[in-house]
């Protein structure tokens, strides 16, 4: 699984927040994002691994952050439990939503709901999230609009690369961003900017469209 490096800063005043170091790859499955997040200090913020199905939705999902753990996939929408880090069993509920896909902190998330939805230059839709809020993984339901503005063709030593334009907005603020994708990899988006990738992007798999 190529590894890479994301730097994380405050989307409103640019104060930096720490890194993302992360490796993800199509397999068996679908396709596997696993992250470490760290503060600007070194300390360990938070881990995710995410697994997509064929079908790009998300069959495994596990956070850790602030003491508490995760675990969701999809079923008849998504489902999760969410209890103490420390294995212990305490404070677990379990949780429901009849939402598309999951959503987070993690670059991982944008890239998993692009490839959810498939859309062609020019298309729009809208879907409904739950995220887990940093840093106790408390979830939240909310919905966005997704419209992918345009694809561009840059040339690069290793070839040709596809990157995607997409304009993302949460329906609920109206706040919006501008979103650039290049297969399993976001190259930018606000507070997110690539730092490191030791080879190209993987790009995705016609396989993994139904």
């Amino acid at each position: 699984m190529p590894n890479g490096r994301y730097s994380l800063t405050d989307p409103h005043d640019g104060t930096p927040l720490g890194e993302e170091r992360f490796s993800c790859a199509p397999g068996p499955a679908g396709w596997r994002y696993v992250c470490k997040t760290y503060a600007p200090d070194g300390a360990v913020l938070r881990t995710a691994d995410l697994t997509l199905d064929s079908r790009n939705r998300p069959l495994r999902l596990e956070l850790r952050s602030g003491g508490w753990q995760v675990r969701g996939g999809a079923l008849d929408g998504v489902s999760w439990v969410r209890t103490a880090a420390d294995g212990s069993g305490t404070d677990t509920t379990e949780g429901h939503d009849r939402a598309h896909t999951f959503s987070g902190s993690s670059p991982a998330f944008l890239v998993a709901t692009a490839r959810l939805l498939r859309l062609e230059p020019g298309a729009s839709s809208r879907l409904r999230l739950v995220s887990f809020t940093d840093p106790v993984l408390a979830p939240r339901t909310f919905d966005q609009g997704w419209l992918l503005e345009a694809v561009d063709t840059h040339p690069t030593d290793t070839g040709p690369l596809r990157v995607e334009r997409y304009q993302v907005a949460d329906l609920e603020t109206g706040e919006q961003q501008i979103v650039h994708l290049a297969g399993d990899v976001v190259l930018d988006a606000p507070g997110i900017e690539l730092e490191e990738l030791e080879s190209p992007p993987n790009q995705w798999p016609a396989e993994y469209n139904p």
